[in-house]
């Protein structure tokens, strides 16, 4: 009897915890988010995506002591978590191919061993262009590891088509960062965008039809000029991005968002008549640090706030059944800074 007794004890632990766990990750007014699990715990995890059957997640991190991020991949509940880049240079942006065989990431590691250099801060709140980064296709076990980029200057952000056959990416190749698509060979390249400015973190749309990415397009000449400074300098500054969208062949580009905010790492929804995304349009502190995660429909109206954590939420993807929602947040950090990953269901 005794040993009945501990057993119901263990389980109402069990049940208690997972309780407290989803009371914590929950924020109040978070009404399109269910059961929250925390995936990743401690440290810089971020941009998390799914394989093509939803089973999978492909995210970059900087854990075990690295100087910077590398590439892991883990199962949808987190476990069977692993690194699959080589662990030299810096890395980002991974995605499953469409057979799940394999993965593509951008990483530094062919132009130096070491984690490239931090970027300048004295310019202001900047990120780097790495002119080393490099589009690189391998086994999702991480093994045989191949270029599917060597042009000189910045080639990353890649994501993958759902019908597996494309690979739009961001490249300065023709001396500005514009959007690109290519085979998943690396064959067959294409030039996107053209207008002066950042186009960037690029996705497609469940038809295939749509892609809707960030940019950052200087309009005075003060700000073409500033831009133009500090991408001389492998730098460019994430004060404002907008969300667009146009058609997988370039044409009909429309502007989304129009907030005069960071909103960025947009996302079509499973029926792709809105965008989730990140924005600090919501912040009321000067500095504007608190990023949540906002919908809008994808003509620009009826804007609605996912997120009311006050630090950080960012980089949502769908599951490709639509249940669920995989993102990054500050939420539970054990640390000043912690980025964890974190799955919910999705309620409409």
């Amino acid at each position: 009897m005794k040993k009945v007794y501990l057993l119901i004890a263990i389980i109402i632990t069990a049940f208690s915890n997972i309780c407290a766990q989803q009371n914590t990750l929950a924020v109040s007014g978070e009404k399109h988010l269910a059961n929250i699990k925390q995936l990743t715990f401690g440290g810089e995890n971020a941009e998390a995506y799914f394989s093509s059957d939803g089973k999978q997640l492909s995210f970059q991190s900087k854990r075990d002591g690295r100087a910077c991020d590398q590439i892991y991949t883990m199962n949808s509940d987190g476990a069977n978590l692993k690194m699959v880049s080589n662990g030299e240079g810096r890395t980002t942006c991974s995605y499953f191919l469409k057979d799940r065989k394999k993965i593509i990431y951008a990483s530094t590691h062919l132009g130096a061993k070491e984690c490239p250099p931090n970027p300048d801060f004295s310019k202001g709140y900047v990120w780097a262009i790495y002119p080393t980064y490099d589009i690189f296709v391998a086994n999702a076990d991480g093994s045989n590891i191949k270029p599917l980029t060597t042009t000189p200057g910045y080639d990353a952000e890649a994501t993958v088509s759902p019908d597996g056959k494309k690979i739009i990416f961001t490249s300065m190749r023709d001396g500005d960062l514009d959007l690109y698509v290519m085979d998943t060979n690396g064959k067959n390249v294409k030039r996107l965008t053209n207008e002066l400015g950042y186009d960037g973190g690029a996705f497609f749309s469940p038809d295939n039809k749509q892609i809707v990415y960030r940019s950052f397009h200087p309009k005075t000449e003060a700000e073409i000029a500033r831009y133009k400074d500090r991408l001389a300098h492998d730098l460019i500054e994430p004060t404002v991005f907008e969300v667009w969208v146009m058609n997988a062949d370039g044409s009909n580009k429309r502007q989304v968002t129009k907030l005069n905010a960071a909103s960025f790492a947009p996302f079509f929804t499973p029926d792709g008549k809105k965008i989730i995304f990140c924005t600090n349009y919501f912040a009321t502190d000067a500095r504007k640090r608190n990023f949540d995660l906002a919908l809008i429909n994808v003509d620009g109206s009826g804007i609605e706030r996912v997120t009311f954590n006050e630090s950080f939420d960012g980089f949502p993807m769908f599951s490709p059944d639509g249940k669920k929602l995989v993102f990054a947040s500050n939420r539970n950090g054990k640390a000043q800074g912690d980025t964890n990953v974190f799955i919910a269901d999705w309620t409409d």
